[in-house]
């Protein structure tokens, strides 16, 4: 399992979504990415689980808190 986390103006990091691969991964951070700001953080699509942020990380593993939110799995498109 994969964890999507966003950065929040504050500094504060949360999980945001979880996906089954990496590659699904991978391809929502690029479908969710308005552009890249000048000042190094981003812009993301609307009504995604990274709305509001304006970074992102992810891991391959997280703690048990992590696997216990209640947080969209493989978020798609489709779902907004």
């Amino acid at each position: 399992m994969y964890f999507l986390y966003g950065t929040r103006r504050n500094g504060k990091t949360e999980l945001v979504a979880k996906f089954g691969s990496e590659q699904q991964l991978k391809a929502y951070i690029q479908y969710a990415t308005l552009r890249t700001n000048p000042d190094g953080t981003y812009s993301f699509e609307q009504k995604t689980p990274l709305t509001g942020c304006i970074g992102y990380s992810f891991a391959s593993e997280g703690s048990e808190a992590d696997d216990a939110a209640d947080v969209p799995f493989n978020p798609t498109p489709t779902m907004l």
